[in-house]
């Protein structure tokens, strides 16, 4: 039986465990990195480890989402990180030099290999054939220090690709079309593999949006194989040297295949407020727009910035227009000034910021009060661009542009001949703003600078023997990280301050949560919290589970978890439990009182069944589905007392 190119990527990293669907694994992981916002809390949990070196093939530190210094923080905790990054043998990529994924897409991926990183997008290097998994800053700091990363084996669905895209059709379109079948949580427990005839027409850097766009699906990752295509994607970045050829076996089985005909796709939107509310551009075409944003992981490559300035040669944005660009990368930008791209964007009319992820994570960029805001980002979450209510709809840049220039929502097919663009065969490469690591007896000489904004972490204790509470919060299903932890200006440059960024959990959701919280932790209490289905959905960032943690929660009872949340949980030992029967989501109210009795002995024990007291109501009976060694994660309290404990 022929294997896909997943499979032999895992089975050539594989520690231990099986190669069988939903049977705990750990692999071998080459690289990691971090960005900003996840990697002030990820090298306090690596130096809590007490290794003297990363351990890694690589490892890079990026500055990308705090990037506006409004006060001191953010500018601190960029010192601390190249500090950080110095002492430990780190690559560091400095503010302005660009996103996280598509620099290390430019500088870094190499076919075959592994990499974890701190942002849930980080799957975007599966465009370049790696196994790329967002994960929590707690499971990189692990990995940092050569320990295997965990993970239950996934799924490998063939998605068979054929057939060309239509002029004005793009990657974007095609992540689209699968986000309309797939769903929010359609890729949960499952790797999207990507072949076919129809790849040979698609860049690295279009199969890096298709795989980056994966993350919204639920996927653990995406990767296309590493071919021709990839071949040249590494010579125009000087680093033919890192080529390898990796294709799936001719008879290779998937567990489920996907057929996609990209002639006959049209320009799709992810209509407000979810990546997966999909339509036809046409059905939404004539609303009125007053902000348009290129940028983001997703779509802000030189093919992608080169496109629009083209159709600039010839239009001009609408006056009532923010046509703002965010391009991905210091390479992209240089290029796009020699090829004379900047000069037709600004020409165009359009608003040039600086590489990074800015609007996408909530930092500035906000729309106007009750107007549509056009975007090649991501995530459209609710209040997650800064503006509550917001209309956001997620595009490709060939819809971004045509709407810019006619003011409503338009099919970029009105525009008339698909302009062509031509990349160079080798990119000007700038690597000025990428700092590489210092020699191990340099290393060991650095002073970590420590801003006042950067705290040390809380201890964490064990499970007790019984888990009394209330359940302070009960929501409903798609719960994203975003409504757990909100991101934006104000509350992201307080990433390494735990205490002061627990205040901010479910702020946007009940205004009183941190200090209910806070009120029971002091009289011994746990705090309980109610979900639906695919609760934590989204961003992987782990304060969404260290900050409850610090605010006393201890158990989630949910009817399933998105991936990298509930690894989180367990990383912080809060209790991810789901009910036995989901009908009984609804005999449960938000300030129920709960008892659940001997919980330490069953979670020793292996139990799976676990019965939760209600107060006045009898009982309800949840799943503990966890692996041994997410038993002794819990019972100790966290991965770091864990990994402590040898």
């Amino acid at each position: 039986m022929g294997k896909p190119l997943a499979y032999k990527i895992l089975e050539n990293h594989l520690v231990s465990g099986r190669l069988v669907p939903g049977e705990e694994i750990a692999i071998k992981i080459d690289q990691t990195l971090t960005q900003d916002a996840t990697g002030t809390m990820a090298y306090l949990e690596f130096e809590a480890i007490g290794i003297d070196r990363v351990k890694t093939e690589l490892s890079v530190s990026y500055v990308d989402h705090n990037i506006l210094q409004s006060d001191f923080k953010n500018a601190d905790d960029h010192r601390f990180l190249q500090s950080i990054a110095k002492r430990y043998g780190i690559w560091f990529s400095k503010p302005g030099n660009g996103i996280c994924h598509q620099v290390h897409l430019e500088r870094f991926a190499r076919p075959g290999k592994t990499l974890l990183g701190s942002d849930s997008h980080t799957p975007t290097a599966g465009g370049c054939g790696m196994i790329a998994i967002g994960a929590g800053g707690l499971d990189v700091a692990m990995a940092m220090a050569g320990k295997p990363f965990y993970l239950r084996t996934p799924k490998i669905v063939g998605v068979y690709l054929e057939g060309k895209l239509q002029p004005w059709v793009t990657a974007r379109d095609i992540a689209l079309y699968l986000l309309s079948k797939l769903t929010v949580k359609g890729g949960l427990g499952k790797i999207l593999e990507y072949f076919g005839p129809g790849i040979k027409y698609l860049s690295v850097p279009e199969r890096a949006t298709i795989c980056n766009l994966g993350t919204e699906m639920g996927a653990t990752t995406s990767i296309f194989p590493s071919d021709e295509i990839t071949r040249k994607w590494l010579i125009a970045q000087g680093r033919e040297q890192d080529f390898v050829e990796l294709l799936p076996d001719e008879n290779a089985q998937y567990d489920e295949i996907i057929e996609v005909d990209l002639s006959k796709l049209e320009p799709l939107c992810a209509c407000p407020s979810s990546p997966d509310n999909v339509k036809r551009v046409a059905e939404e075409a004539g609303k009125p727009v007053a902000q348009v944003i290129i940028g983001s992981c997703a779509n802000s490559s030189l093919k992608d910035l080169l496109v629009v300035a083209k159709v600039l040669e010839k239009y001009k944005v609408h006056p009532d227009v923010s046509f703002e660009v965010n391009p991905g990368s210091l390479q992209v930008l240089e290029n796009l000034v020699v090829l004379s791209g900047l000069k037709s964007l600004l020409e165009g009319g359009t608003r040039l910021h600086q590489s990074g992820c800015l609007g996408c994570i909530g930092m500035g960029q906000a729309p106007p009060t009750n107007s549509i805001s056009l975007r090649t980002f991501t995530r459209n979450f609710p209040g997650r661009s800064g503006t509550n209510p917001d209309f956001v709809y997620l595009v490709s840049p060939e819809t971004a542009v045509a709407s810019a220039i006619k003011g409503v929502i338009t099919d970029p097919r009105e525009l008339g001949e698909y302009p062509e663009v031509v990349l160079p065969e080798k990119f000007i490469i700038n690597d000025t703003l990428l700092i590489p690591p210092l020699p191990e007896d340099e290393a060991k000489k650095v002073e970590i600078i420590r801003g006042p904004n950067i705290a040390p972490l809380p201890p964490f204790d064990p499970l007790p023997e019984t888990l009394e509470g209330i359940f302070v919060l009960k929501v409903g299903d798609n719960i994203t990280t975003d409504h757990i932890m909100p991101a934006g200006a104000q509350i992201l440059p307080l990433r390494s301050n735990l205490p002061a960024i627990s205040q901010f959990v479910y702020k946007n959701v009940d205004p009183d949560f941190a200090k209910k919280s806070l009120e029971l932790k002091e009289k011994g209490l746990a705090v309980g919290i109610v979900g639906g289905e695919n609760y934590g959905q989204g961003s992987s960032r782990e304060h969404a589970a260290l900050a409850p943690r610090y605010l006393g929660v201890r158990v989630k009872l949910a009817r399933s978890f998105a991936r990298i949340h509930r690894s989180n949980l367990i990383n912080f030992g809060i209790l991810p439990l789901t009910f036995e029967n989901p009908a009984d989501y609804e005999k449960i109210s938000q300030g129920d009182s709960f008892i659940i009795e001997n919980i330490r002995n069953l979670i020793e024990k292996g139990e799976k069944r676990v019965k939760i007291i209600i107060k006045g109501k009898g009982e309800v009976w949840a799943l503990a589905e966890l692996t041994e060694r997410e038993r002794e994660c819990i019972l100790k309290g966290s991965l770091l007392n864990l990994a402590k404990a040898g």
